[in-house]
């Protein structure tokens, strides 16, 4: 597979506390297990609920994933104590193989928010569960995933906006993510415009468009669909943005389009189908799209496999002329992120949103 997908494979080890085993593998050959961390610190004056969001852009979906996604709500201190004032919220998108939870859990998110509010600015702070069977949506339109990126800019800012003290409307919101969630801020923010404020990408995956090699399409189609979980990080993620981003709805079981053609050789229309859903061939289109944010920023750790990629869609926005900020800072795809969306990300969501 292609080296950004072995990328995220090492990410995806590093970030991961403990692995188990489930049941029905192979023998010595493990089933994926999704990535989980331990539960934060929720700090005296910060409120967490966690709802049940039902996304009416996902009903129907072909994978069978649940309409209903459990979102994690962060309420900052002042949120019980004075019931006239409204916030801004940022959502906060996570990456592949982890689900919103686990996400918030390695974010420290409550954390972040009560260090945000003691130097004045406080938030909402929302991250929805967007795993699926293949172990990520990919923030995409899909008939067989269904469509998550729609859930987060319709269905999931109507609920929030209906059940919380929210700033409703454009000036309030931010969108931020990580890794997959980095990709989907990117592709949300493009297809979505009026929706959010500012963004920020933090590490972002699949940002340049995706190709195979015949071996490596015929690898993809040597995977039964009872032996995905079994294929490995690498192929999991490649399976999961084919059936994204290559949908199909005549072809079970994986309902998609594989990039091996019945020529033997790799489908030039699948590949630019995927290519469709890449942040960077998408910003050449969507130009008034991303002029009409009041800030965007992303960043990327030196020793990250990513940085190259994220580079170019800074390299890209600035051939355009669309003012961003772009940092890079010695780290991997996961050591500092926690920190960084304390420190950076929600500073700066409070330097460009309405506050108050």
């Amino acid at each position: 597979m292609r080296i950004l997908v072995a990328t995220l494979a090492l990410a995806a080890a590093a970030a991961v506390p403990a692995l188990g085993q489930e049941g029905g593998a192979p023998a010595g050959r493990p089933a994926f297990v999704n990535i989980t961390a331990p539960a934060p610190t929720i700090p005296d004056g910060i409120t967490v609920e966690s709802p049940k969001v039902h996304g009416k852009s996902l009903e129907g979906n072909l994978e069978g994933n649940s309409a209903d996604r459990e979102v994690m709500v962060v309420l900052p201190p002042s949120y019980g104590k004075e019931p006239g004032r409204r916030y801004p919220v940022v959502y906060y998108l996570h990456g592949f193989a982890i689900d919103g939870r686990n996400f918030y859990n390695f974010m420290k998110v409550p954390e972040a928010v009560a260090a945000n509010a003691e130097q004045g600015n406080e938030f909402i702070v929302v991250v929805p569960d967007t795993l699926t069977k293949m172990g990520g949506s990919m923030y995409s339109n899909s008939v067989t995933t269904g469509n998550f990126r729609e859930f987060v800019a319709k269905d999931l800012v109507a609920y929030i906006d209906s059940h919380y003290r929210t700033i409703a409307s454009k000036d309030g919101r931010g969108l931020a993510g990580h890794s997959m969630g980095g990709y989907g801020t990117w592709v949300t923010a493009m297809t979505y415009p009026g929706v959010f404020d500012s963004i920020w990408a933090q590490s972002a995956c699949c940002v340049s468009p995706r190709d195979e090699t015949v071996e490596s399409a015929k690898a993809m189609g040597d995977v039964p669909i009872a032996g995905v979980d079994q294929s490995g990080f690498g192929m999991r993620a490649g399976l999961a943005s084919m059936t994204a981003w290559s949908p199909n709805p005549k072809n079970p079981q994986f309902y998609a389009d594989f990039p091996l053609g019945a020529d033997g050789k790799v489908d030039a229309l699948v590949i630019a189908k995927w290519a469709n859903n890449s942040p960077l061939a998408m910003v050449p289109s969507r130009i008034d799209a991303l002029k009409s944010y009041d800030a965007i920023g992303s960043d990327v750790g030196t020793k990250d496999g990513l940085v190259r990629d994220d580079t170019m869609i800074h390299e890209e926005l600035d051939d355009f002329g669309i003012e961003h900020t772009f940092l890079t800072y010695e780290g991997t795809h996961v050591d500092k992120i926690a920190e960084r969306f304390k420190d950076v990300v929600l500073p700066f969501m409070a330097k460009h949103l309405q506050m108050k």
